[in-house]
């Protein structure tokens, strides 16, 4: 999909600007201790994130992640446009794990040479959901392994997000 290749320069920019961690004087942003690749794989629907350009009308995000032979992650986000039943549209990128230590920081490409962080901040100890964010604090999405989320569940982790220098207020939940 055009508008999420923009992701990647999007990223990119943000090294040039003041990011939210900088802005707010914040400590470095944590990822989990773990990340088992093998159950992190699959399909992830996308609950909340801040808006980026590169997701404008989006509707029933989606991001699906499968091991290529060489070990990187084929990916593939997609959205429809719109509304729920709008046109669907796609991209196709690639992922590569930065950390080895902890397989919680990752990079991701959709063109070119040129790749973004990918960092793993929340993680459900079953895999249900997960959080991804960006150093910056500046790009968030809150995923999860069923196109609906409870509740209690969601306001935890806007909890959690908040305690760690999110802010929290810009994130919007997706239609779904």
């Amino acid at each position: 999909m055009k508008p999420m290749a923009s992701l990647l320069l999007g990223l990119l920019g943000a090294g040039c600007a003041t990011t939210t961690t900088e802005r707010l004087h914040l400590p470095p942003l944590q990822t989990v201790p773990r990340v088992e690749l093998e159950r992190y794989l699959g399909t992830w629907y996308e609950i909340a994130s801040f808006p980026q350009s590169f997701q404008k009308g989006c509707t029933a995000s989606t991001a699906n992640y499968t091991l290529r032979p060489d070990g990187q992650i084929d990916v593939l986000n997609r959205c429809r446009k719109g509304s729920p039943d709008g046109p669907e549209d796609s991209a196709k990128g690639r992922a590569r794990v930065v950390d080895t230590a902890t397989n919680a920081k990752l990079e991701v490409s959709f063109f070119g040479p040129f790749w973004g962080d990918y960092w793993i901040v929340d993680l459900g100890a079953d895999y249900q959901y997960a959080v991804v964010g960006h150093p910056s604090r500046d790009y968030l999405w809150i995923l999860s392994r069923t196109p609906t989320m409870d509740e209690a569940v969601y306001q935890g982790i806007v909890d959690q997000l908040k305690a760690t220098g999110h802010e929290v207020e810009r994130l919007q939940r997706t239609v779904r």
